[in-house]
């Protein structure tokens, strides 16, 4: 059978369109593959947790803000981050909780100490020891980082459940920029109710000092004011992110593009 040269151009034109789409369906398939076995297979098996969105910041009733090194200027989380210096990582060597100052002071001099100050914003239907107007005894909330509802029992033991998380963490600041801080800016840092979150005890053990590319909450909700929050602190306190910390919070502020940083009020 004799094939015409027009037949012939077009059957090998089909076929270089026929192996063109199996190309492009194979790198689509490696891609996918590539992407499960590196975040998505992770993405996949995180559980589907519900929460609260964001927490509280100052109750101007009983609370004084804390003047940070720079004031965080209203607007995007987004934009904000992109203002910030990105650098590597400092020696760590040489850091020490006291570098920030004794844990826990009375820095807005409101007559009670920070971790009750937390304690009493955060806690819904908060309980005092008898005869104070500061020591929280007791007390519930919808925590943030893992979405349950957590109850607070002052004890020995019973108080580990819930615990003070600096959002971003004193060793990370340590290694970001905190090292060029003043005493007294180092102590307003750890002390500021803008870094602070009452949280449950596990996951803030298991956030220990990581940064965003190490470690977000369970709670998806609350990832946005998160990592908004992180970035405001960052920008209070002159701080600087790594480039994975900043590919991090861009991909979360991805979904939230709306996002704005936090400001104490």
């Amino acid at each position: 059978m004799t094939i015409s040269w027009t037949a012939y151009r077009r059957a090998r034109r089909r076929s270089r369109q026929a192996w063109a789409v199996l190309i492009v369906l194979a790198v689509g398939l490696v891609s996918a593959l590539a992407w499960f076995f590196t975040a998505g297979q992770f993405a996949a098996a995180e559980p589907t947790v519900t929460g609260p969105s964001e927490a509280p910041v100052l109750d101007p009733s009983w609370m004084k803000a804390v003047p940070p090194v720079r004031p965080v200027l209203e607007g995007s989380a987004a934009a904000a981050l992109e203002t910030l210096a990105v650098k590597g990582r400092a020696a760590n060597d040489n850091y020490e909780r006291t570098a920030f100052g004794q844990a826990w002071l009375d820095v807005d001099r409101n007559g009670c100490d920070t971790r009750n100050d937390i304690l009493r914003r955060d806690l819904s239907g908060a309980q005092f020891t008898e005869g104070s107007r500061c020591r929280v005894a007791a007390g519930q909330f919808h925590e943030p980082y893992t979405g349950a509802v957590v109850t607070f029992t002052r004890g020995a033991e019973s108080s580990k459940a819930v615990q003070i998380d600096h959002v971003v963490a004193l060793g990370d600041a340590w290694q970001k920029g905190a090292q060029q801080l003043t005493p007294q800016q180092r102590q307003s840092l750890a002390n500021d109710p803008l870094n602070l979150v009452a949280a449950d005890g596990p996951a803030n053990q298991e956030k220990s000092a990581s940064d965003a590319a190490g470690w977000l909450p369970k709670n998806k909700a609350f990832r946005c004011h998160y990592v908004a929050r992180q970035i405001s602190v960052k920008a209070a306190y002159a701080l600087w992110v790594t480039p994975a910390e900043k590919d991090a919070m861009k991909r979360v502020l991805a979904s939230c593009p709306q996002q704005q940083t936090v400001i104490p009020r």
